[in-house]
C-alpha cells in the first residue's frame, strides 16, 4: 500500500506495541516485537479447549474472518495462553495492548470471550484496510497500521517478517487436507462401470413375423 498524501496517511489509525519513530507523512505506530515464544508442538485447532474453539468460531462467524486464521494468529501471539502478558503489556490470547483493547471494546483483556472478539474485530479491520494482501494485515497486527503504511508493505523489521511467516505457516498447516484425486486406475474403472451401465440400459425393439412388438436389452 502506497501512501500518496498526508490526508491518506492521517486516515490510518496506528496501533502497535513498541514505539517507532514517527514518519513525515504517517503518525507511526509503536512496534510490537515481543510475541511470546510458541512451542513447535502447539496443538491443532481440534485439540484446543472446547470453549476456545467455540469462542473462535463465534467471533470469526460474526466478523467474517476465517477461524483458522484466528487460530493461527492466536498460536503465534500467545501459544493459547489466556493469561499471557508480554514485556510491553500485550495481554491475553490475542495479545491486545491496552489501546487496541479499548479501541475494540475490550474492558477485560484476560476474559477469553472479550479478548478473542477484540482480536477478531481488529483482524477484520486490518483485512478491510489492506484487502489485497493478507501479509499486510498480519504485519499490521504485529507492527501497526502506521508502520505498514510508512514502508508501503511489510516493514523490514526482523520480528515482523518472522511473525508474518510463522502465522502464514500455521495457517497453511491448519487447512483441511485436500480431497484425494482419483488415480488413473480409478478413472478407468469408473469409465468401465459407466460404459457397462449404458450398454445394459440400451433397449432395442423389434417386430416378429406376426406383427408382435418385443423389447430387449443388449
Amino acid at each position: 500500500m502506497k501512501v500518496t498524501s498526508k490526508a491518506q496517511a492521517a486516515a490510518i489509525a496506528p496501533e502497535a506495541k513498541t514505539p517507532v519513530a514517527p514518519a513525515v507523512t504517517v503518525s507511526a505506530a509503536p512496534l510490537k516485537v515481543d510475541a511470546p515464544a510458541v512451542s513447535a508442538a502447539a496443538p491443532a485447532p481440534s485439540t484446543q479447549a472446547p470453549d476456545v474453539n467455540r469462542l473462535i468460531a463465534e467471533a470469526a462467524s460474526a466478523y467474517a474472518v476465517d477461524p483458522l486464521l484466528v487460530w493461527s494468529v492466536m498460536g503465534v501471539e500467545s501459544n493459547f495462553n489466556s493469561r499471557a502478558v508480554s514485556p510491553k503489556g500485550a495481554q491475553g490470547l490475542m495479545q491486545l495492548i491496552p489501546a487496541t483493547a479499548r479501541r475494540f471494546g475490550v474492558s477485560d483483556a484476560f476474559d477469553a470471550r472479550q479478548n478473542i472478539e477484540g482480536g477478531v474485530r481488529y483482524l477484520r479491520y486490518l483485512q478491510d484496510l489492506f484487502p489485497s494482501d493478507l501479509r499486510l494485515s498480519l504485519a499490521a497486527y504485529n507492527a501497526g497500521e502506521g508502520a505498514v503504511a510508512r514502508f508501503g508493505g511489510v516493514p523490514p523489521f526482523r520480528e515482523t517478517v518472522d511473525y508474518v511467516e510463522k502465522v502464514k505457516q500455521r495457517y497453511i498447516q491448519a487447512q483441511p487436507p485436500a480431497k484425494p484425486q482419483p488415480s488413473d486406475a480409478d478413472l478407468a474403472a469408473s469409465a468401465q462401470v459407466a460404459a457397462g451401465e449404458i450398454v445394459v440400459r440400451h433397449i432395442e425393439q423389434f417386430t416378429d413375423a406376426e406383427g408382435r412388438l418385443y423389447l430387449r436389452t443388449r
